[in-house]
């Protein structure tokens, strides 16, 4: 377990303190992933791809503090607009710790959708996006990897978003009036 926390421990720390704008809100969700895989280890629970776990339990983490945090009500739905809360709506069904059979066909149903619509994508646009979101490595690393300039990086990352944000309407109005 030593060597996955050196491995993975600065990744994982840039992808949650992209985040946030508190250093120690970024420390606490990063010791709970670790937390989280020391128990797993400790059961003795396998774990197949563990880059894909540790970012997954990262977002389920981030989610759950942002809820803690959060103060407002629920926003209203009828703008046709994503804003943050919407966006915080769909990823707390992708990532949520709580589970029912409803819950996990509903997270199917948009994993599914959700890797359709990536799939879609010009292979350079949907590379960025999921270096950036998914496995949350920084604009710069990404350019130092690939030799691209950090600008076109952005702007690709860009027309991804909006590309997803079109493709996935109908789903997220339908999740969320559900």
């Amino acid at each position: 377990m030593p060597e996955i926390i050196r491995n993975y421990a600065s990744y994982l720390k840039g992808y949650i303190r992209q985040r946030f704008n508190s250093i120690e809100d970024a420390e606490d969700v990063l010791q709970e992933v670790f937390y989280q895989l020391a128990e797993t280890d400790r059961l003795m629970k396998p774990i197949d791809q563990i880059a894909s776990w540790l970012y997954t339990v990262a977002r389920y983490r981030i989610i759950d503090l942002y809820r803690k945090k959060k103060t407002t009500s629920l926003p209203e739905y009828d703008t046709g607009n994503y804003d943050e809360a919407d966006v915080e709506e769909m990823s707390s069904l992708l990532f949520d710790n709580g589970s029912t059979p409803e819950t996990e066909y509903l997270r199917s149903l948009v994993w599914i959708e959700l890797e359709k619509a990536l799939s879609e994508l010009p292979p350079n646009q949907r590379e960025v996006f999921e270096m950036n979101e998914l496995q949350g490595i920084s604009f710069k690393e990404i350019s130092e990897r690939t030799g691209e300039p950090v600008n076109t990086l952005i702007s690709r990352k860009r027309y991804a978003v909006l590309y997803l944000r079109e493709r996935l309407q109908d789903l997220h109005d339908d999740l969320l009036y559900y």
